[in-house]
């Protein structure tokens, strides 16, 4: 069983920063992809920003140049630095992770995160 926990949404204004984290805990592991995603009010969740093992990222048009994804994977940990704020960025935001290593062996179902809140005033 994998556990995600997420932490670090808030309310900020327009411009603004937050640094979004999400460790998975669990049977001792080796994560796969990691990635966060987003639901805002009204819509379908979509993809933000996803990071394979070996530091492969991909991005959003939306949010390239101004989100950051990184990763530990020594502590199954994924962050998410989010800079120059809009507030079209408003959304709840999910960490997910696809895969996980145990050992040999290698499961590839998918968990998610609670959801933390991102609101952006203007």
């Amino acid at each position: 069983q994998v556990q995600l926990v997420e932490s670090g949404g808030g309310l900020v204004q327009a411009g603004g920063s937050l640094r979004l984290s999400c460790a998975a805990s669990g049977s001792i592991f080796s994560a796969g992809t990691m990635g966060w995603y987003r639901q805002p009010p009204g819509k379908q969740r979509e993809s933000v920003a996803t990071i394979t093992r070996d530091g492969t990222i991909n991005y959003a048009d939306s949010v390239k140049g101004r989100f950051s994804i990184s990763r530990d994977n020594t502590k199954n940990t994924v962050f998410l630095q989010m800079n120059s704020l809009k507030p079209e960025d408003t959304a709840v935001y999910y960490c997910n992770v696809k895969g996980i290593y145990s050992g040999t062996l290698y499961y590839p179902n998918e968990w998610w995160g609670q959801g933390t809140q991102v609101t952006v005033s203007s």
